[in-house]
């Protein structure tokens, strides 16, 4: 696997970078992603964070950042129930199929809806993704069901557990 620049993570600087990929296509994931950054940015807004979308994110990007958040949610693709965003996929199956994480802490944020049998199975996917490539999930997924408007306070709830288990790794 490739990390030409594996990195220990420096939480113990006044400022780190979380970085963000995402793939949105219908505007829930974003959604959700910008309800999370609010949320970080009023409980510890000292931290620097940095969202890319998913189409234009080249593998390298993936190690930019001392923690790594990946955020899809769950598509039907080639009609198939339960694979990620056609782009995170391109993304993650394809561009960064063999990318070594270098044990890089991470966290995922899977989406879905319930009137399907495998239900945010994207956050599987990226599960997965994070510990087949020697990633280091940090906390338990976050998954949102159905829609993400009005279910803010997860959102935040989840953050909060966030910046807890960072500030325990530090």
């Amino acid at each position: 696997m490739d990390n030409p620049v594996a990195r220990v993570p420096n939480f113990t600087r006044s400022r780190f970078l979380l970085h963000i990929v995402f793939a949105s296509t219908s505007g829930h994931t974003e959604y959700v992603v910008d309800a999370l950054i609010d949320s970080l940015n009023s409980i510890s807004p000292g931290w620097e964070i940095e969202e890319t979308m998913a189409e234009k994110t080249q593998p390298q990007d993936l190690l930019r950042g001392d923690v790594l958040l990946l955020a899809s949610a769950t598509w039907n693709t080639w009609s198939i129930e339960g694979q990620l965003n056609p782009y995170m996929s391109v993304l993650l199956q394809d561009k960064a199929k063999n990318l070594d994480l270098a044990s890089k802490p991470c966290a995922v944020i899977g989406l879905g809806d319930d009137r399907y049998f495998y239900t945010a199975r994207a956050a599987d996917h990226l599960e997965h993704y994070v510990n087949t490539h020697h990633g280091r999930l940090i906390l338990p997924t976050l998954k949102i069901i159905n829609e993400p408007h009005g279910q803010e306070e997860i959102v935040r709830a989840w953050g909060r557990q966030l910046v807890d288990v960072l500030k325990q790794i530090a």
